[in-house]
């Protein structure tokens, strides 16, 4: 597409279109042109290696983070679930790019299972038989006309690392780049656009702030912002890495992932609110990466400072990053990997603990009654607030190409899924309009996801599959939900159908 940038549509027109949709009113241009996706427009579907795999420990696999939360404190997810058979991909590997192939699909974003190449968590001791697994995956997608989107990292990294602290110690940032020095060697020569590491917010708050995924720490104030502090650190060394050592060999690519709501000011007086929860959820990834001066954004490093000195602390409990991490991180990023499932309406106030994350930013979260429900409770059906947050990442961000690589909704299992249809219907409609009317440079879409999977503390509850697994049949049988035949009439016609 041009590389014209016209941000169509002001914020205030969002608004008002997001206003009207909660009516039950469809604003929507429903124009051909607004239908079709652009030529050379890149179809996906994304699974992660614990939500999928299986295998958890043949094949001389290591132990990860969430093999131990899962087997030593069963009461934290749903029904005492695990990922120990899962969808048992790791065998069933064949049939599942069988099916992507039948639908269609031309590229599948899938991540590595850090312990099963770093049984150990270093580079002294590589598993061959995890090597070649996913060269054997890779190599299938490829003979069947399937272009592979790597994840170096899907929040599984070897449990010995993190007892020696994890993302909470800083020599995780050169364990992390030594893990991305074997993948980009391995794999580069097959791979051309790697991911490094999935969603840095969620990993960081829910598992080192919330507690409630792996590894299952409650630090919160604290662990949040030195996790996010290391996590960056590592994605610039691994983008690093492949830019000096791999690039010119390879000709790839490596991008930052950023999961995202879209943070809709309530009415107009809470436009500052707004402002500052992007900057605090979204500013606090892709500040450091995409702007001119790098560093966290000013307005999050003031507040977090005010917070932590009123709380009595001796120094900001926001980490410093000094004029080299400022320097190296900027700027590390080929593409913008973007996963997006629901919004919210912000006010001013103050929510979650203290300290905290939530209670520094200063505003509060409102969920609206209108919105559509799914099986997740932190999932409410809100499309407009997919053109919302793409308009805004591009007009903060320099419009970098970007991949949508992951969105989708839950529900309990069902082959009959229309809500799924009707929830990527909409949701496509608002990205094609941010396309063509916004001028967002958004090249692909992956959606979530290709199987019902171990969704983390949720277990097998909650569904996104558009292929539904039989999880009471031992050999995990495969059906094609409804949303499957939707999408592999979508990507032959090149269009979304509006019946």
């Amino acid at each position: 597409m041009s590389a014209t940038f016209s941000l169509g549509i002001s914020i205030l027109l969002l608004l008002v279109a997001f206003s009207s949709s909660t009516s039950g009113k469809d604003d929507v241009v429903d124009e051909e042109k607004h239908l079709r996706f652009p030529p050379n427009f890149v179809f996906g579907a994304a699974t992660a290696a614990y939500q999928i795999e299986g295998a958890w420990n043949v094949s001389g696999k290591g132990e990860s983070t969430w093999d131990r939360l899962v087997h030593e404190h069963p009461d934290r997810i749903y029904n005492g679930d695990t990922g120990d058979v899962a969808a048992n991909s790791y065998y069933q590997y064949k049939e599942d790019v069988a099916i992507l192939k039948k639908l269609g699909f031309k590229s599948y974003r899938f991540s590595i299972s850090w312990p099963r190449i770093l049984p150990t968590g270093f580079a002294n001791k590589i598993n061959a038989e995890g090597i070649q697994y996913y060269h054997n995956l890779i190599d299938e997608l490829k003979d069947n006309g399937i272009e592979p989107m790597l994840t170096l990292y899907h929040w599984d990294h070897p449990q010995v690392l993190e007892d020696m602290g994890g993302w909470l110690n800083d020599e995780m940032v050169y364990w992390f780049g030594d893990y991305a020095s074997i993948i980009f060697r391995e794999y580069g020569s097959k791979v051309k656009k790697f991911v490094t590491i999935n969603e840095p917010k969620a990993i960081c708050k829910n598992g080192y702030s919330l507690g409630i995924h792996a590894p299952g720490k409650r630090l919160s104030g604290l662990g949040e912002y030195m996790c996010i502090h290391n996590v960056l650190k590592s994605h610039a060394v691994a983008y690093r890495i492949y830019d000096s050592e791999f690039r010119s060999k390879f000709h790839g690519e490596v991008g930052v992932l950023v999961d995202v709501m879209a943070y809709m000011p309530e009415n107009f007086e809470f436009d500052a609110a707004a402002e500052t929860a992007f900057q605090f959820n979204i500013g606090w990834t892709m500040h450091p990466i995409f702007s001119k001066e790098g560093d966290y954004p000013p307005a999050m490093k003031q507040l977090v400072a005010n917070r932590s000195k009123a709380e009595g602390f001796v120094k900001s409990r926001l980490p410093v990053f000094d004029e080299y991490w400022v320097n190296f991180i900027r700027g590390s990023a080929d593409f913008l990997a973007v996963n997006h499932y629901t919004s919210r309406l912000v006010v001013s106030g103050t929510m979650g603990q203290i300290p905290s994350h939530e209670h520094d930013q200063g505003v509060r979260e409102i969920i609206d009654s209108f919105w559509k429900s799914s099986a997740s409770n932190w999932l409410k059906v809100v499309p407009v607030g997919f053109r919302y947050i793409l308009v805004q990442l591009a007009k903060n961000y320099g419009n970098p190409p970007m991949y949508i690589t992951e969105n989708g909704v839950s529900d309990l299992g069902t082959l009959n899924d229309d809500d799924r249809i009707y929830y990527y219907r909409e949701y496509l409609k608002q990205m094609l309009i941010a396309i063509y009317e916004d001028g967002v440079d958004i090249r692909g879409y992956y959606l979530w996801s290709l199987l019902d999977n171990f969704e983390w503390n949720a277990g097998y509850r909650e569904r996104f599959g558009i292929v539904f697994v039989d999880y009471e049949d031992p050999n995990r049988q495969r059906m094609l939900k409804k949303s499957a035949s939707w999408w592999q009439q979508v990507i032959a016609a090149g269009k979304i159908e509006t019946n």
